[in-house]
C-alpha cells in the first residue's frame, strides 16, 4: 500500500508478546551505555534546558560529522534505554549525537532516579515544540553541519508536529520516529483498558509528583492544578484534565489532545521522514496507525510491523538481543546523511532489516 512498507520483523523467541516486548528493555538494558557531556542552555523564557552530548573521539572526523538530536518519550530522559541505544548506534554510524531532556526530565548524574527541577511553572507535554525548535536551531547554527532528528513515543509526536508546523524548513535534514502516539485521544482510550492501564498508573504517579513540586514552588501553578483530582487519576485523560491542560493553557483534555496530536500535521511534512510502528503497540490502537499513514504526505514513509510492542522491537541474533527498530532508524538517517535522499528506496531497504 502506498506510503507503507510492511517489514518482516521477527521477535526474539523468548519475547513473543507485546507486553514482554514493551518492558524487556527497561528491565534488561543499561541506562549508561554511553558517556555523555552535559550542557545547560537558557531557553527564551529564561528556563534551563539540559542537553546531553555524545562527542566523537578526537581525530575521528568529528568536525565533519553530522549531528543527531534525539527526543525521549513520556517520563524518559537521555538515560532511557532506547535513547542510550540510539546514541550508541549513531556513534557507530559516524554521527555526533545529542539528547534533549524535556523540562523536569533530566536525571541527576549521581542518582538517575531523581529528576532535576526546572525554574518556570510548567512541565512538558506531547504538543510542546518550542523547546525542540530552540535547541535544534541552536545546535544547527553552532557549526553549520547537517542536523538529523529522531523521536521515540511522545518525543516522536513532538518531532512530527514540529515538522508539520515548519514545512520547507531546512533545519532538520531528515527525521525518524519510533512508536508515536499519533492520536492522543485514541491512545488515551486504548490505554484505559486492562492491562494497558497498568502502564498509565506508573506514568501518572511520577507526573503527579512533579505537579506537586511545581505547586510548592510556584503559586501560579498551585492556582491552576487540581491536585486532589490529579492524585485520583487512573487514566491519562483524568490527569491531563486536572493538571496538563490547565497548567499549559488548554481548555481541557479534549482541547489538549486535539491541538497536540501530530496526526493533523503529517500532511504538511516535507522533510524525509521514517515512522516505525507495531500493530500490537499497547499504547495505541492499530486503526490510529492506519489513519496516520493515510494522512501523511509523500515525504513520510511508514514501516509497520505486526509485532514489536511499544518501543520494543526486540529481535535476536542467536541468544543476543537485537533492537531492530533502533537499528532501522539509524540506518535510515545514515543513508540520508550520505545524501541518499530517495524516501522510497530508503523505506524499502529499512524493511529488509529483520
Amino acid at each position: 500500500m502506498d506510503g507503507e512498507n510492511r517489514a518482516d520483523f521477527s521477535p526474539a523467541w523468548w519475547l513473543r508478546g507485546a507486553h514482554f516486548q514493551t518492558v524487556w528493555g527497561r528491565l534488561a538494558r543499561s541506562r549508561t551505555q554511553v558517556s555523555l557531556r552535559r550542557e545547560a542552555l537558557t531557553a527564551p523564557d529564561g528556563d534551563t534546558l539540559i542537553v546531553d552530548h555524545l562527542d566523537r573521539p578526537a581525530g575521528s572526523g568529528a568536525d565533519d560529522a553530522p549531528l543527531l538530536l534525539v527526543l525521549h518519550g513520556l517520563e524518559g530522559s537521555s538515560n532511557s534505554v532506547y535513547v542510550q541505544g540510539l546514541l550508541a548506534l549513531a556513534a557507530r554510524a559516524g554521527f555526533r549525537a545529542s539528547a534533549l531532556n524535556f523540562r523536569y526530565c533530566a536525571r541527576d548524574a549521581g542518582d538517575l532516579r531523581r529528576c532535576l527541577p526546572n525554574d518556570r511553572p510548567r512541565l512538558y507535554h506531547s504538543g510542546e515544540t518550542s523547546d525542540f525548535d530552540f535547541v535544534a536551531r541552536t545546535l544547527a547554527a553552532r557549526d553549520g553541519r547537517p542536523l538529523f532528528a529522531a523521536g521515540v513515543s511522545l518525543g516522536g509526536n513532538v518531532l512530527l508536529k514540529w515538522l508539520g508546523e515548519h514545512p520547507q524548513d531546512a533545519t532538520v535534514t531528515a527525521a525518524a520516529t519510533l512508536s508515536v502516539p499519533y492520536d492522543l485521544a485514541a491512545g488515551d482510550l486504548y490505554m484505559a483498558s486492562f492491562p494497558a492501564n497498568l502502564y498509565v498508573r506508573g506514568f501518572v504517579k511520577t507526573l503527579t509528583a512533579k505537579a506537586e513540586d511545581l505547586m510548592r514552588r510556584f503559586p501560579e501553578a498551585a492556582e491552576r492544578i487540581d491536585l486532589p483530582r490529579a492524585r485520583r487519576a487512573y487514566t491519562f485523560r483524568e490527569f491531563d484534565a486536572a493538571a496538563t491542560a490547565p497548567l499549559h493553557g488548554f481548555a481541557g483534555a479534549d482541547d489538549y489532545y486535539t491541538r497536540s496530536s501530530c496526526l493533523p500535521f503529517l500532511r504538511r511534512i516535507t522533510t524525509p521522514t521514517l515512522c516505525v510502528s507495531a500493530l500490537d503497540d499497547p499504547f495505541l490502537p492499530p486503526e490510529a496507525i492506519r489513519r496516520a499513514r493515510d494522512a501523511a504526505s509523500s515525504a513520510v514513509r511508514f514501516v509497520v510491523t505486526d509485532r514489536g510492542g511499544h518501543a520494543g522491537f526486540v529481535g535476536a541474533r542467536g541468544l543476543t538481543p537485537v533492537y531492530w527498530a533502533e537499528e532501522a532508524v539509524i540506518a535510515f538517517l545514515a543513508r540520508h546523511s550520505r545524501r541518499d535522499d530517495s524516501p522510497g528506496r530508503a523505506a524499502e531497504r529499512v524493511g529488509s532489516l529483520a
